[in-house]
Formats: structure tokens, sequence, C-alpha cells
């Protein structure tokens, strides 16, 4: 099994606070690593690397590990930009408008929903994402449900079951019928290609308790649950999440004092989407009085052709930065180990013996680039062994 010796990293982030500085990045300066059948074999500084058969020398560029997008909904047809466009004339956002997807997503075929989710996942990857979790949900029928997570699975071993993601227009005036639809026959359908089970809580898509019946019965499948909650005002969302006690609760853009206190005492991850509120204009959550409280958060680019078509996790980096109040080191950290965390995966995320060598050489001197110059390409090379 042959060993590649990666040196001369001017700044290399670990994300383990035991390799480095003892921070929550764990920085190394002037540092080395080892990668050998695809894992991180040896950290530590550049003068005590051991011998390997190749030698990558990224010339004192900084070393990050790769962006972990825990939240996605690449399986998709058509375009939304129009209704882009009536948003930043001021038309306000609203969740109906999944349904136009949905209907050009039906009308797809495979092969059109595979290229454009491998056009979107190489998108993601020229811009360092090494891990993506990718959600159906523009299909809301069992059949169309089942394929798009068939297709999702040919890309990522991350895969959410997002039938309740609206009521479809065919249900409309049944939506009681269409919650036993997607808690019996979608569900048995999509289960084999699925890790996880996720619902749109909110008004104008399923409340709490349809969430938490369509939770209970794909945890009865053996699928984890996750949830989009308290996105377009304040619910029951993020309450539920934790009673439920889900590894991850998406969005939290509009939470009270209960719901930050039920999120730090029971430790579930807030995952925060910038990109939404860049693309409809809403309010930024909070990112700094959820850190405060000692919630974990997380950072993604809930990329979809709707509320945030955006595939760029620098971007979201910048964004937290700048409009959420996150410093630098706490924006990485939430958009590597803290994605990590919020798909319960240990092995990515992070540069340090055992872990996947999943890593990107930033054409910079730091890991402060990527807010410090945003929207500029930094991504020099990106791996993913």
């Amino acid at each position: 099994m042959s060993a590649l010796l990666v040196r001369h990293v001017g700044e290399l982030v670990t994300n383990d606070p035991a390799l480095g500085d003892g921070s929550p990045l764990g920085v190394l300066t002037d540092a080395a690593f080892v990668v050998e059948g695809g894992r991180v074999a040896w950290v530590g500084p550049a003068g005590e690397a051991p011998a390997a058969d190749t030698v990558q020398d990224v010339g004192g560029r900084a070393v990050v590990p790769g962006f972990v997008d825990s939240h996605s909904h690449l399986v998709f047809a058509g375009d939304r930009s129009a209704e882009f466009a009536a948003r930043m004339a001021g038309t306000p956002y609203a969740a109906g408008g999944i349904r136009t997807t949905v209907a050009a997503t039906r009308a797809a075929t495979d092969e059109q929903l595979t290229a454009g989710v491998a056009r979107h996942v190489e998108e993601m990857r020229r811009q360092g994402t090494t891990t993506v979790e990718i959600k159906s949900g523009y299909g809301l029928t069992v059949r169309d449900e089942a394929r798009s997570l068939a297709i999702a699975r040919l890309f990522t071993e991350e895969t959410t079951f997002l039938g309740a993601h609206v009521v479809p227009e065919e249900y409309a005036a049944d939506p009681a019928g269409y919650v036993r639809l997607v808690t019996g026959p979608m569900l048995d359908a999509a289960a084999e290609h699925a890790r996880w089970i996720d619902v749109f809580c909110e008004t104008g898509a399923f409340d709490a308790d349809q969430a938490r019946t369509i939770l209970e019965a794909g945890r009865a499948a053996g699928l984890p649950g996750r949830l989009h909650a308290n996105q377009l005002g304040h619910g029951p969302g993020v309450q539920l999440a934790c009673e439920l006690e889900l590894v991850a609760v998406d969005h939290c853009t509009y939470l009270d004092d209960h719901d930050v206190a039920a999120l730090g005492d029971t430790g579930t991850i807030a995952t925060l989407l910038p990109g939404v509120e860049f693309s409809t204009r809403s309010p930024y959550p909070d990112a700094r009085r959820l850190l405060d409280a000692g919630v974990t958060v997380a950072l993604a680019t809930d990329c979809n052709p709707g509320s945030s078509y955006t595939s760029s996790m620098p971007l979201c980096v910048a964004l937290a930065v700048r409009e959420m109040r996150m410093t630098p080191a706490e924006a990485l950290w939430a958009a590597t180990r803290g994605g990590a965390l919020a798909l319960a995966r240990r092995d990515v995320g992070l540069l340090a013996p055992g872990a996947r060598a999943h890593f990107l050489v930033l054409d910079a001197p730091s890991y402060v680039h990527l807010a410090y110059r945003p929207g500029v390409p930094l991504v020099a090379d990106v791996q993913s062994a």
C-alpha cells in the first residue's frame, strides 16, 4: 500500500484540538501529513515527517478538511429564475414554489435528472465539497421519490427521503391521505435507497403532529430523522426536533429563548443555511446567539432551484462571518466538522489519523481567506481518496 506525504503546509487545519494549538480547529503551522489507503495515517510538524512513496509539496499554502454539505436538494429539473427575480423585486418568499419544481421533475427522464445531479456535484467539488447529503422531495409520488433517491445514491451515501416536502396538488383536499401515502407505500419504496428521513415542518407544508407521525414511521423503518424547521417564522419544529432527539434540525432562522435552550440541552445540531437568506432577502439566523448558548452549529448550502441556488460552501462561510456574527474559525469548523456531526459522521470533516483523506489546498496562506476574500476561487486542489 503506497503512502503520500503532503508537506510544506503553511497552516494545517485538523479540527482535532489535540493535534494542534488546542483550539477547535487544531491548527498546526509548518506541518505535514501522510495519507495511506485513503486515510490519514500521520499528522505532525514538517520536520518530523516520515518517509513516503510519493510527495505532494503545497508550497506553504493552507490545507483544510473538505467541506461537508449536510443539506442539499440536487435531484430536480427546471428553473425558477423568474421566481428569484420576482423576490428581488419585492415578492415575499413562500413554500409553495416547490410545486413548480415538482412538475418539472416528474416530467424529466432518469437520464436528465442524473446528468443534473452530476453537474451540481462536480460544481460542488470544484469549490471544495467532498461530502454531500442529497434529499429527494421534488417527486412526491411513490415512483418519483424512489427514483430520485436511487439517483442520489449514485453520488453519495448520505441520501434523505423528503417525501414530506409539501403536499402535492393532487392531495390538496386530503393532506391526511398524503401523510398516509408518505408513511406507507412511499416510505416502503424509498427506504432501501435512503439513510435519513426529513420533513418540512412549516406553515404551508406540514404541522408538528404530521411531522411527528412521519418521523416516527421513518424511525420504525430504520431511517433516523432530520427536520426543516423555523425557516419562515417561529413554529414548533425546533422543539419537536429536540423532543425526538434528532441529530440535527435545519434552518433555525426564527428562534425564541426556549428553542435555544432546548438545542443546548439536547445537543441537537442547528444547521444554518445562509444561502437561503441571501437568496430570499430574509433575516439571517443569529449564529452568535446559538454559539454563546453552547449550541453546536453546522453550515450547509441548501442548494436547490428555488430558495438557495448556490453550491458554494465558501460563499456560505463568508456569509456566516459577515451576516451571522461567526468568527472565521467558527464558520470553517461549522462547514467541515459541524456538517460531519450533523450527518453523524466521525470519519470526515477532520484531518486526524484514521479519518478519510478528504482535504483542500487553498491558494492562500490561511483559512481566514475563505471569508476575507469572498467570491475568489481559492480552492487550488481537492483530494477525496
